[in-house]
This record gives structure tokens, sequence and C-alpha cells, in this order.
């Protein structure tokens, strides 16, 4: 009796860890529904201004695309007709594509540029076109801030800065992404930029009477910067968070999802604190940075900027997409 009691014992113990890792473990039913909730909390806060975000929480490919698909696809975007530059505040204007984004921030003692598109060729003809339709000079560029290590931000970059003697800022980590493993190699982009001035978390770039701080946000790469500095639009001062890298095109990588989240609950205790109002994007249709462009040159929004939602809206941006990544992490736990 005491043996047999004794194997009973044993066999009830050892079933014990997998009953409780059955009970810890989310059912696909309940997943499911975590994930309805998650996307309807996402469009409740889009309201109709931030409807472009919810492309987020559209469910996402389980692996990384590439080879001659991904290079289509590249070439399709590439294509469109890109819009016209603008000035959309008085520092800060816009020189990029129909797909991508790219800024530049004048200062006191030259410019930043933000990203630098797909190509020299893109480069020469949409950003430097575009500054000089806006009056500004591409030879006062004195650094390029590269948001992440994809070519569509750095496809530019290297003829830029040998053109015009400028600096190529990008993270640690994504410098390193640069110079080992790309995690997109197309056929469309040129080779990454040489390494140049590596930054960290909390650094910052002071350039006259301009101060840009560089905020960590990996997600979309492990090493995707997210810039805060200042614009001004006549004698008001607003303050501009610029996200560094919005998809999740990495296929199911649940760390990095995680990871996501983490920088978006990071960025809005910063927005909180800072009292950032001005919510920027390095692809244009996040953002809506074209409609409101025209907007901004109609003149139809009674006095209000349009690039100005307010704190609330910047907080919002950020919590739609920590919703969707956290939805897209639940679908991949199914």
């Amino acid at each position: 009796m005491p043996i047999r009691f004794a194997r009973r014992t044993l066999g009830v113990l050892f079933l014990v860890p997998a009953l409780l890792a059955a009970c810890a473990a989310p059912s696909s039913s309940s997943l499911e529904s975590r994930v309805q909730a998650r996307v309807a909390r996402a469009t409740q806060l889009a309201g109709e201004d931030l409807k472009p975000l919810l492309g987020l929480c559209r469910p996402q490919p389980a692996t990384r695309a590439s080879g001659h698909t991904v290079d289509e696809v590249i070439r399709r975007l590439i294509a469109q007709r890109p819009p016209a530059p603008g000035r959309v505040f008085d520092n800060l204007y816009f020189v990029g594509s129909a797909w991508v984004s790219a800024w530049v921030l004048k200062t006191s003692q030259g410019l930043i540029l933000i990203d630098a598109l797909n190509s020299e060729e893109e480069a020469r003809t949409i950003i430097e076109g575009g500054m000089a339709t806006l009056g500004l000079d591409p030879r006062d560029i004195r650094y390029i801030v590269v948001t992440h290590g994809h070519g569509d931000h750095y496809g530019g970059a290297s003829y830029l800065a040998q053109r015009h003697g400028a600096r190529i800022v990008a993270s640690e980590e994504d410098w390193a992404m640069m110079t080992g493993t790309l995690e997109f190699a197309s056929a469309v982009w040129p080779p990454p930029p040489k390494r140049d001035i590596a930054v960290r978390d909390g650094d910052k770039l002071v350039l006259g009477d301009t101060t840009l701080s560089y905020h960590l946000t990996p997600g979309h790469t492990l090493g995707t910067l997210s810039l805060v500095f200042e614009v001004r639009d006549g004698t008001r001062q607003h303050r501009a968070l610029l996200w560094g890298g919005t998809a999740f095109n990495f296929g199911k990588d649940m760390p990095r999802l995680q990871a996501y989240h983490a920088s978006t609950e990071k960025m809005r205790r910063l927005a909180a604190d800072r009292s950032i109002d001005v919510m920027l994007s390095n692809h244009p249709g996040y953002d809506s940075t074209v409609e409101k462009l025209a907007d901004l040159k109609r003149g139809s929004t009674a006095g209000a900027h349009p690039f100005v939602g307010g704190v609330g809206a910047v907080d919002r941006s950020l919590a739609i997409m920590g919703e969707c990544s956290l939805a897209q992490h639940d679908r991949f736990s199914m």
C-alpha cells in the first residue's frame, strides 16, 4: 500500500506543473476576445483624426518578407508621384516622397535633415529639389539623422553627406545592424552609409538655437530613434515628437512586439512630462502629412494649425500604436 500510494502521489505531483501551465495559458477564444478588445480600444482612441494609425491593427504575416517580392513592392511605392514640398512650421519643412518622409529642421547655424529617402536619385530630385523650391540651401545641411536602419531612410544619406560635408547620425544599435547583417536587403537600395556618429538614449544634438533629443524606441528596429524638438509658428512655440519607426514588418518576433509596446508607454510618459503637442511620422501616410500640408496652404483650418493636434492627440497616437502592438502579440500567441 505505501508503495502504490507513493506512486500515485508522484503521478499527481508530476501533473501539477502541467495543470498550472494549462490554467495560466490563455485559450484561443480568450486571446481572440482580447485582440478584439484591443482593436476596439484603438478604434475608439483614433476617432476621426487618427484613423491612418489603425492600419497597424490589421493582422500581420508571421514571416518577414524578403527577396524579389520586397523589391517589387518597394519599386511600386517609389514610383508614386511625390507631393510638393512645404513649410510646416517656421523652422520645419517637409521634403519627402509620397511613401517616405524627409524633414528639414532649420537652426541658426545650419540645417538638420531627418531621413534621406531611398536613393541618390531621390536625394537629388526630391530632397535637394524640394529644398531649392523652399529657399533652403542643401550646402547648409550639417547633420543627417537616420531614424532607423532601413534603406528607405538611409538610401540618400551617403550621397548627401559626401556632397555637402554633413555628418550622419544613427543609434548604436542600428549602426551595428547597418554595418553587419541588414534586416532588409533590397536590390533597390544602395549599401548603408559608413558608420559615423552613434547616439544613445537621451543624447542631444545642439545646433545654434535648436536642441534635438534622441530617444531610443526599439520595436520597428532594435535601434529606432524617435526625436523631440521645438517648432515655431510665429510667436507660438510647440514641442514635436517624430516617431522613428511604425510598422510591424519583422514577423513573429514576440520580444520585438513587447519592446514596441514598452517604447510607446515610455514616450507617452515623456510626452506628458514635456507637453508635446505635435506628432510627426517618417512615413506621411501615418500622420496625414500631405493632407495637412494642403490644408495649411489653403488656410482652411480656421486659424488652427493642422499639425498641432494637442497633448491629448499625441497621447492617443502612442496609445493606439501600443494597443495594436499588443493585439498583434496576442494573435501570434493563439
